[in-house]
C-alpha cells in the first residue's frame, strides 16, 4: 500500500490531544487525514474501489470497526464526505485517517498538502437505526457516478403491530449536480426481517 507521508512517532498529529480509544460515537474527532491510492489487499478484506472509493484506513487503536461509516469533513471549506472503514495503518495515532485519494480530493482538498486537518464523526444514526446502513448501500449501488455526501436520519415509526419504517435523506453529489434521495425500509421488528424498501428523488 503506498503511503505518501510517514508517521512521525515524535510528532504529537492533531490540533487537541486525542485519546487512546474513542468510545462516543456521536463525539466529533479533531485529526488529521492523509491520503493513497490504495492498494489490492486490506486488512479487511474490502476494496478500495468500494462505496465508488469513499474509502479509508485508520489507526488499530482508534476504536473504528472494519465496514464503519465515518464523516469526514474539512473545516476550511465545510465540505464533507461519508467514508467506510477498509484497511487500518499500523502506528498511526488514533486521530489520523488515511483516506483514499478521491475522498480527499472530495474534501476539497489538493493532494499535495498532503496532510489535511480534518473533523471526524462516527456516524450515529447509520451505526445505530437498524437499516441506515442497508439504504446507504443500496442508494451507492442505485445512484452510480453519484457520491453520498451527507445524511440525515428522518426517524422511525410504527406501521402496526409488527411492522416498523425508517427513513432518511442522503445528500448526492456528482460533478454536475447535487440531489436528495429519500430512502425508507419497512421491516419486521419481531424477526427483523426486511419487507419493502424504497427509494425517491426529492424535489429541491
Amino acid at each position: 500500500m503506498y503511503y505518501p507521508y510517514q508517521y512521525d512517532p515524535n510528532r504529537m498529529f492533531g490540533p487537541m490531544p486525542y485519546q487512546p480509544f474513542f468510545d462516543g460515537r456521536q463525539q466529533v474527532i479533531q485529526g488529521q487525514a492523509t491520503w493513497t491510492e490504495g492498494g489490492q489487499v486490506t486488512k479487511c478484506n474490502i476494496p478500495w474501489s468500494d462505496n465508488q472509493y469513499m474509502t479509508v484506513a485508520v489507526s488499530p487503536r482508534s476504536g473504528f470497526q472494519c465496514g464503519q461509516t465515518l464523516n469526514v469533513r474539512n473545516p476550511q471549506n465545510t465540505r464533507e464526505v461519508l467514508v467506510e472503514v477498509v484497511d487500518t495503518v499500523e502506528n498511526y495515532p488514533p486521530n489520523r485517517i488515511n483516506l483514499h485519494r478521491r475522498a480527499f480530493e472530495a474534501l476539497g482538498a489538493n493532494p499535495d498538502v498532503g496532510v489535511l486537518d480534518v473533523e471526524i464523526t462516527p456516524s450515529p444514526e447509520l451505526e445505530q437505526l437498524q437499516f441506515g446502513k442497508y439504504l446507504l448501500e443500496i442508494v451507492n449501488v442505485g445512484y452510480p457516478g453519484y457520491r453520498i455526501t451527507d445524511y440525515q436520519s428522518l426517524g422511525t415509526e410504527n406501521v402496526s403491530s409488527n411492522r416498523k419504517r425508517e427513513r432518511y435523506d442522503f445528500t448526492l453529489q456528482s460533478p454536475r449536480e447535487t440531489i436528495t434521495v429519500r430512502g425508507s425500509v419497512v421491516y419486521n421488528p419481531n424477526t427483523n426481517r426486511v419487507i419493502s424498501f424504497d427509494l425517491s428523488e426529492v424535489e429541491q
